[in-house]
């Protein structure tokens, strides 16, 4: 079971402010186990130990669920929070802060598109674990055309930059050609770094730009750059069954 600081576990169970908590619990009010604790570093495992405030046994507020497909644009991190100061894709959901959100998997700086955001550790864990070899499918811009021996390749799998072992096999297929470059659809089930840009740089086709159109069932559809939206029912129950849950 995972532990947890006192103070959070308050907070958690809508008692006070993280901090507020933290003063409660240093004035002597909170016992663990029938003893009382005053010291900040306690952990607790929730389900497990018996916290009390003032004498009154404290339980925490079931975690409300929440799946939010966001657009993420280019120049945004994949993260909840970035120590440079940089846009996150969490910015674009701040009035949703208090659901305490994040993504799930990566999306380069550089790259925009879908980006599944929630609170649902479980099912997060599911759709990146390499197991589970989730579709993900990318619009992308390339600077040249692949030639047949290129795209077979890309197809079958191949080495690239950084990695010492041959890419899975994965989709691509050439939409439209306007010389000297073109746009392909790409989908492939792994989740390496900078995967499909190093994969195109291979056979000689620089990425210009990429966009996440899908991900498992869940599609991007004409959702605005930078706007998110619930997922319906219907994609989530896709979703959960897609990856056993």
């Amino acid at each position: 079971m995972k532990t947890i600081r006192l103070q959070k576990y308050l907070a958690n169970a809508g008692i006070a402010s993280r901090r507020k908590c933290e003063e409660i619990i240093t004035a002597g009010r909170v016992s663990v186990n029938q003893k009382t604790v005053t010291e900040l570093g306690t952990k607790v495992t929730a389900g497990q130990d018996i916290i009390s405030l003032d004498g009154k046994i404290i339980k925490p507020k079931p975690q409300k669920l929440t799946y939010i497909m966001l657009h993420k644009p280019e120049g945004v991190i994949s993260s909840a929070s970035d120590p440079h100061k940089r846009p996150v894709v969490t910015d674009f959901v701040k009035d949703l802060t208090q659901l305490r959100l994040f993504p799930v998997g990566r999306l380069d700086y550089d790259s925009s598109g879908l980006i599944l955001l929630t609170n649902d550790g479980q099912l997060a864990q599911k759709l990146t674990h390499p197991r589970h070899a989730i579709p993900k499918t990318y619009t992308v811009s390339l600077r040249g055309i692949p030639t047949k021996e290129g795209l077979k390749a890309f197809r079958e799998g191949l080495f690239i930059d950084g990695d010492s072992a041959i890419t899975a096999p994965a989709q691509i297929k050439i939409l439209d050609k306007k010389p000297p470059g073109c746009t392909a659809s790409v989908t492939i089930r792994e989740g390496r770094n900078r995967q499909i840009r190093k994969m195109c740089e291979a056979i000689g086709c620089p990425v210009l730009r990429l966009k996440r159109v899908a991900m498992a069932s869940l599609k991007l559809g004409n959702l605005s750059r930078g706007k998110y939206r619930n997922l319906t029912k219907a994609e989530l129950n896709r979703l959960l069954a897609e990856v056993g849950l």
